[in-house]
């Protein structure tokens, strides 16, 4: 079973030979850590939170014989707010010469993963890494730099789990673009657009924000996937939601500034939230109507549809203050 999500890694840029590039090369293969522990053996205090925030209601992952959610992979594995210790001399030295050479900021792009084996409480993981490769040097809408794609294989009690890929870009950021002429304003970024979730953007298109609901166990689901997480089954129509809901938890972006972002044109700050829609599901979305600095967990919000462009229409929520 493996999960992934691949981006465009941008294009070539054909210039004069890349010496960087050949430098960069000899790290492949590399040992990027060596017999890393997790700090903590998987548990059941991690698989509530997890399941908690993502929604997933799977009976699988509770009682006394619960597994972990496979996508938790990565997160036994993670250094914390204490960072990671276990990083090998030839992974600093990689980015070391990255950063030396201009290429300073970073962006994950995507993961890939393969599941060997369930993760229950009380294993002990273990895991190495590897520099799997470097691209060639690459121009995207963000900047020029390199992917740099790093394996990583995990053991529980020793026994092979699982791999995950960690693909980032490390690059020089690109020029910031001209403000439109006649005093236009730049455009909010285009929604991701497939099979799975056409239904809600032309749901949106027609002032409705639509919920997923199994055709089997009726479990509501948000946002749209192709499948059920309550039970696995692939069948399934809509709800309309009332378009009531609350503030169940919230961010304030200060930066970077976009100004797309910002009703003023300012770009920030802006508040986003995590809305628990009347109907049980929760979305993120921006709260609009109160400052960014009034926004408060169980705030009442209520739906609305903001044109940002002419070509763009979002769901957002109406919050007042008190």
């Amino acid at each position: 079973m493996s999960e992934g999500r691949q981006v465009p890694e941008g294009r070539q840029v054909s210039e004069e030979p890349d010496e960087l590039y050949g430098r960069l090369k000899e790290f492949e293969g590399r040992a990027a850590a060596t017999a890393g522990t997790g700090k903590d053996p998987v548990n059941a205090p991690m698989i509530r939170h997890w399941c908690e925030a993502m929604g997933d209601t799977n009976p699988a992952y509770s009682g006394p014989e619960a597994v972990a959610p496979p996508t938790m992979l990565q997160a036994w594995t993670m250094g914390g707010l204490s960072g990671h210790t276990d990083r090998s001399a030839a992974y600093e030295e990689l980015f070391g010469l990255l950063d030396g050479a201009g290429y300073t900021s970073v962006v994950a792009t995507d993961c890939e993963q393969e599941y060997l084996r369930p993760l229950r409480p009380g294993d002990r993981i273990t895991f190495d890494a590897v520099v799997e490769s470097v691209s060639e040097r690459k121009t995207t809408k963000l900047g020029t730099g390199y992917f740099v794609t790093t394996r990583m294989d995990v053991r529980a009690d020793g026994e092979p789990a699982g791999t995950h890929r960690f693909r980032i870009l490390k690059y020089t950021p690109a020029a910031p673009e001209r403000a439109p002429r006649g005093g236009g304003r730049s455009l909010r970024p285009r929604p991701v657009i497939n099979r799975d979730n056409a239904g809600f953007w032309q749901g949106v298109a027609e002032h409705r924000l639509l919920i997923q609901r199994c055709g089997d166990c009726g479990t509501l689901r948000f946002p749209w996937l192709p499948g059920c997480n309550a039970c696995g089954g692939q069948e399934w129509d809509t709800v309309e939601a009332s378009g009531e809901g609350t503030v169940f938890s919230q961010v304030v972006m200060h930066h970077p500034p976009f100004p797309a972002f910002g009703a003023d044109g300012a770009g920030g700050p802006y508040a986003v939230a995590l809305i628990e829609l009347a109907e049980g599901v929760r979305m993120v979305a921006n709260v609009i109507g109160v400052p960014y600095d009034k926004v408060r967990t169980g705030m009442p919000v209520r739906l609305e549809f903001l044109r940002t462009d002419p070509e763009l229409e979002l769901p957002v929520f109406r919050g007042g203050e008190g």
